[in-house]
């Protein structure tokens, strides 16, 4: 032994425990969003009868829980592999928003166009899954509208549209969710929006939302501009630190290697 001694290369503490850490929440999470969307699925007796997955006419919320759970899952249980490619795991998710938020933006009207699709395939389903409903039930309270662009796409459904050949007592008329509400009452008058459709414009104006989902989303994004802007960002800040403390961990990584 020359008697000289060398420094060794040591890989970050604070670092490794911070990606390791992230990744045990990021696997339970996935676990969490998997287990909500199977009990969801287990209440409506999807797991009992699988081919009924075919049958729903709408999008399923549930699909979003069992999807995202999914790869949260998968990339979560991935374990150090998976650690030492963070970086590029967050790279691409952040190249995939940055490339998600220009499309939207110069292919905003084909974006509108699709959503004004989606909403009102979704009117079609209404009465056909019970988390679908309750999500357009949601949609149109929180946004205080009716229909896409109007109480009208509720022709769509075969339980609110005016044809002289609908049964239903529903007919020309909307779901609760699309009247106005009453400070005054504490129960919610689920048969409001009965026949309200046969009435002149001006009455509807009086008990049901005119305006539409598509622009009242509109509005509202011109509206909280500043704050969905500043979430955005506080997110990509976030994604930036990451990335930089996972390539850091693997620089780390290479070094000791290096140094054997």
């Amino acid at each position: 032994m020359s008697g000289k001694h060398f420094k060794a290369h040591e890989v970050s503490c604070c670092i490794k425990y911070f990606i390791f850490g992230f990744n045990i929440i990021f696997w339970f999470l996935g676990v969490a969003f998997l287990a909500i969307g199977l009990w969801a699925w287990s209440e409506k007796g999807v797991l009992s009868n699988i081919s009924s997955i075919t049958d729903l006419g709408g999008f399923d919320p549930v699909w979003l829980f069992l999807v995202v759970g999914g790869v949260m899952f998968i990339l979560g249980f991935a374990g150090s592999p998976f650690r030492l490619k963070f970086s590029v795991f967050l790279g691409i998710i952040f190249f995939l928003e940055l490339t998600a938020g220009v499309l939207a933006f110069v292919f905003k009207d084909w974006i509108k166009d699709q959503l004004n699709f989606f909403i009102n395939n979704n009117i079609r389903a209404y009465r056909d899954d019970i988390d679908l409903q309750n999500l357009i039930d949601f949609t149109q309270e929180y946004w205080e509208c009716c229909g896409a662009f109007g109480a009208d796409d509720w022709n769509l459904n075969i339980y609110f549209n005016c044809t002289d050949s609908n049964p239903s007592r529903e007919k020309c008329g909307v779901p609760f969710s699309c009247c106005t509400k009453d400070p005054a009452e504490d129960v919610i008058n689920t048969q409001c929006g009965y026949d309200i459709r046969a009435k002149t414009d001006s009455e509807q104006r009086t008990f049901i939302y005119i305006k539409g989902c598509v622009p009242q989303f509109e509005k509202w994004l011109q509206d909280n501009l500043t704050v969905v802007a500043g979430i955005f960002i506080g997110i990509a800040l976030l994604q930036i630190f990451g990335i930089c403390l996972a390539q850091n961990l693997v620089s780390d990584i290479e070094a000791v290697r290096e140094s054997w």
